[in-house]
């Protein structure tokens, strides 16, 4: 009789172990669930797009403002913003795993969380493989591991194909606009700024230490780069670019390679972030064809 429960006990403990899911985040740390997630919350728009790309949108019962890709995501509760979260709200809605970004969210509420008893998986990819991996270890937390690991192949296949097309292409000088006041760009070591190299763009800026540094005017009017990308405030907003034509010896000025990209398609780390890149690679071609 003893033999059989203990058959029996490690049967089941066999069954528990086998169900649990483990995933290493971008903090460094192993999150293990007993099961796949049923209920996720996301406090970043950014880990809300990967959630949805990676197959666990129909898991997702809380996000944060500006949540508003896919246009499912809008329908879904809020609790606040990325950089304020509300933690009553939040933790009435009873999730069972929580997507937080590494330097987007409040640390102390993050912990708070935790200390809960609310597991948390934190991402922030800071390069275009760690997009991919993030699609996959969010598909294998909520149990769609095939829809992630082809969403990922997709993403990675995708710049393979645009890093190839455009290893030979001649460099252009770029200046990209990240804000307008005080006045900042990317690095080189910036996803933007991987984007810029990979389309054979050179970033005027590219070796400044700071990931997302604030510059002066003079800097960039003395830098002359030969295209200016812009994001601007919105989807559709181009006026950051409209104030530079006041600068007519500008090149980009000069060859009218002023050029505007959805901010969403290159400041998200998502697998948008393909579609932001074929644009951008665009942009640098017209600004090839008109030397």
């Amino acid at each position: 009789m003893l033999g059989v429960l203990l058959a029996v006990l490690f049967g089941l403990v066999g069954r528990v172990l086998a169900d649990e899911v483990c995933a290493i985040d971008d903090g460094g740390r192993e999150v293990c669930l007993a099961a796949p997630a049923q209920r996720i919350a996301s406090l970043s728009p950014g880990a809300t797009e990967l959630l949805f790309a990676s197959g666990a949108g129909d898991r997702l019962v809380a996000v944060v403002d500006h949540s508003d890709f896919p246009p499912e995501a809008v329908k879904l509760p809020s609790v606040g913003s990325h950089d304020r979260l509300d933690l009553e709200r939040l933790v009435t809605l009873q999730p069972d795993l929580v997507i937080a970004w590494v330097t987007g969210n409040p640390a102390e509420q993050v912990e708070r969380l935790e200390r809960l008893g609310v597991p948390v998986f934190r991402i922030e990819p800071r390069d275009f493989e760690g997009i991919a991996t993030a699609l996959e270890r969010l598909a294998r937390l909520a149990g769609s591991e095939a829809q992630g690991r082809q969403a990922a192949e997709r993403f990675r296949q995708g710049l393979a194909e645009l890093a190839a097309r455009h290893a030979d292409a001649p460099p252009v000088p770029v200046f990209y606009q990240v804000w307008d006041s005080p006045l900042m760009t990317v690095n080189d070591e910036h996803l933007i700024g991987k984007v810029v190299t990979l389309c054979g763009g050179v970033n005027v800026f590219g070796d400044l230490s700071r990931l997302v540094p604030r510059i002066g005017e003079e800097a960039l009017l003395a830098a002359d780069p030969e295209v200016l990308l812009a994001g601007g405030r919105g989807e559709e907003n181009r006026s950051w670019l409209d104030y530079w034509r006041r600068y007519p010896d500008l090149t980009a000025v000069a060859r009218d390679n002023l050029f505007f990209v959805p901010p969403s398609l290159l400041q998200r780390p998502t697998p948008r972030l393909l579609e932001g890149s074929r644009l951008l690679c665009e942009k640098l071609e017209v600004a090839r064809g008109r030397r």
